[in-house]
């Protein structure tokens, strides 16, 4: 430890003991584990998913959104069914962290799996907006209905989003079963307290003593009348609507699938039975919030709070001490599994990054592990893009939500394509329905996608429907270029490749002023036995070039001649450029170029000595037949060591 470095030992306080290569089949994730970490994202969808198709519903048909919640809400719980299906066959066929991206690409070909690529990675980003804002807004609710309309909390609306998702990247970095004993419990605690707000008001129903919610409180949505909505012919449109907005409740359907690799083996089987418990849980989480909003005329606000299962509580276990201790809990449950099914992208986004970077889509970097295991660059880069869109946005669901299903639903609608093409070209049993199964539910993701861009396209689904051809150019861009560098060394492929190609090698040493660090620099030029060496110094003071050049004639240090090349324009890295050119034009000449870079330990020696090696190295990096070193030489122990009485060494 005494010999890391400080940074080093604040990362290794933060994240705790770096974990060996070698320990990663202990990071697998048990199926319990898993169901609380990556199904907390598609679980807590069930907290605004009714909620969202109501905010459609309500301002054109008013009270009768109520009733048409029902069969928008049946229609949702059948597309669930057919994903459902859809995702079970992806992990036990494709069992590699990537779902939908995964079947595209061996099914379609890498160049159509980028479009799956962007769909996911679009959709992990506004997952961690959409996920924290919605539980900041489930902690306002709680405020709001327990504190007697109280609403101190909404200026916090930003700051506390912000805080919740650094601390989910915090816990993330730390490694995956650190983060999974640390989310899976909050996904168990949504359940059960959902499942009590059900029950109570059940009970309450059957004996009359449920009540209704007021559907002209202030700030609730404006409500319209069915007729005026029937009459200009409006209804399917809005129906398909609000079927779009509820999509937001499969949201998260596809991080089983995409964390595959984050299960035990065996991982298909593992994956399938969490993806089953998971849909199931989803299905009467849904239909129970919808149900409860059919009979409790549960409204949205415009502002957003208090939400819709907030409301729900609060009828079901009424305003008494112990209602309101019931209250309470619900509302931190949600915001917990709100909170938490962010982190699910911070399971799923690294390990499809790294996919597509193997892939060669992505930047390599992106496939390296970090000081936990985890894919710390893919989850820098998910923290940093999240808290952009956050901030953009303002924390507010509503906005995002246009931005959301697009994504998820346009994976889904590869998945499906995929898998079709997948039964097409095989024969097998129950291979006519499993064709069927996944192209209808490729057909219906489509649909939704098409719907809201056409539908939300000014509400923000513009940005999503720009982005994606973007992305996918971008994606396509990064592999030509891994391409083209695979070509130029392809075309190396011969016998004595490595053999030197010019006559004559020169070394230049770049020189500031005679001290221990020149010094070194012109030991290793001897070390690497060149044609010639010469020691340049760019005279850009000629008084100081004099004085340098009579020090160094009167020292007995070195045996290589300085050149002083004239610079009285002071464009050092020009003048270099043209020596450099000028050396090299006979095209029989390579050049080394030197360049020593003296280091300090202490800010005040960082101050006092500017450092040129690094732009140096960058003027000259593009001509041929020259390379530059940089040699690091450590001033601040040259200098203890004189402190200390011992004679200071170049190396």
């Amino acid at each position: 430890m005494a010999l890391d470095r400080p940074a080093y030992r604040i990362k290794r306080h933060l994240l705790g003991k770096p974990l060996t290569t070698e320990r990663i089949s202990d990071e697998k994730l048990n199926n319990r584990t898993a169901l609380g970490v990556l199904a907390s994202d598609c679980i807590s969808s069930s907290a605004y998913g009714s909620e969202e198709m109501l905010r459609v519903l309500v301002p054109v048909v008013g009270a009768a959104a109520f009733t048409l919640l029902m069969p928008v809400t049946g229609a949702i719980l059948l597309v669930l069914l057919l994903l459902t299906l859809c995702y079970s066959d992806v992990v036990m066929i494709y069992t590699r962290a990537g779902g939908s991206y995964v079947v595209a690409r061996e099914n379609f070909g890498p160049n159509v799996a980028q479009i799956a690529a962007v769909a996911l990675l679009v959709d992990y980003i506004v997952t961690v907006a959409v996920q924290v804002s919605a539980g900041t807004n489930a902690l306002i609710s709680l405020a709001h209905l327990a504190g007697g309309g109280w609403t101190g909390l909404d200026h916090l609306q930003l700051p506390v989003s912000v805080a919740v998702i650094v601390l989910l990247a915090y816990g993330n970095l730390r490694g995956i079963r650190e983060a999974g004993r640390t989310f899976a419990l909050p996904a168990y605690l949504f359940m059960a307290a959902v499942g009590l707000v059900l029950l109570v008001a059940a009970v309450r129903g059957l004996t009359g003593e449920l009540p209704k919610a007021d559907l002209h409180a202030a700030g609730v949505v404006p409500q319209g009348t069915p007729g005026s909505g029937w009459a200009y012919g409006a209804s399917l449109f809005i129906v398909l609507r609000s079927f779009a907005n509820g999509g937001s409740s499969l949201t998260g359907l596809e991080a089983i699938s995409n964390g595959i690799s984050a299960f035990r083996e065996p991982q298909g089987r593992n994956a399938r039975r969490t993806l089953i418990a998971m849909s199931c849980v989803l299905g009467i989480l849904v239909l129970g919030v919808s149900t409860l909003a059919h009979f409790t005329h549960a409204v949205p606000y415009i502002d957003g709070t208090p939400t819709v299962i907030a409301q729900e509580a609060h009828l079901a276990f009424g305003g008494s001490p112990l209602g309101t201790a019931g209250l309470v809990f619900v509302q931190l449950a949600t915001a917990l599994v709100l909170y938490t099914g962010a982190n699910t992208p911070f399971t799923g986004f690294p390990f499809l990054a790294s996919f597509v970077a193997e892939d060669r889509f992505l930047p390599r970097v992106l496939t390296r592990r970090g000081h936990r295991l985890a894919f710390s660059n893919g989850i820098i880069a998910l923290t940093v893009v999240s808290l952009a869109l956050l901030l953009v946005t303002g924390a507010s669901v509503d906005k995002l939500v246009a931005l959301y299903a697009i994504g998820v639903f346009t994976a889904f609608t590869m998945a499906g394509s995929g898998l079709t093409a997948y039964h097409l070209r095989r024969r097998e049993r129950y291979r006519r329905l499993k064709i069927a199964v996944n192209g209808l539910a490729a057909v219906i993701s489509a649909a939704v996608v098409l719907i809201f861009a056409v539908t939300k396209f000014t509400e923000g689904a513009w940005l999503v429907v720009i982005v994606f051809p973007l992305g996918v150019w971008a994606l396509m861009r990064i592999n030509r270029e891994y391409r083209r560098e695979a070509a130029a060394l392809h075309s190396l492929q011969a016998p004595g490749a490595d053999r030197p190609r010019v006559r004559r090698h020169l070394v230049f040493v770049l020189v500031e002023t005679l001290d221990l660090a020149t010094l070194k620099a012109l030991r290793y030029a001897h070390e690497l036995r060149p044609d010639e060496i010469r020691a340049v110094h760019f005279a850009i003071d000629e008084a100081h070039g004099r004085r340098l050049a009579a020090r160094w004639e009167a020292t007995a240090a070195t045996s290589v001649p300085l050149e002083l090349v004239a610079c009285p324009d002071r464009r050092l890295r020009h003048a270099m450029r043209e020596l450099a050119t000028r050396t090299t034009a006979d095209g029989e000449t390579s050049l080394t170029v030197l360049v020593p870079r003296r280091l300090y330990r202490n800010a005040l020696g960082k101050m006092l000595h500017r450092g040129t090696g690094e732009a140096m190295s960058k003027a000259l990096a593009q001509l041929p037949h020259v390379a530059v070193t940089i040699l690091p030489f450590d001033v601040s122990r040259a200098l203890r060591e004189l402190e200390e009485g011992r004679a200071p060494q170049p190396d």
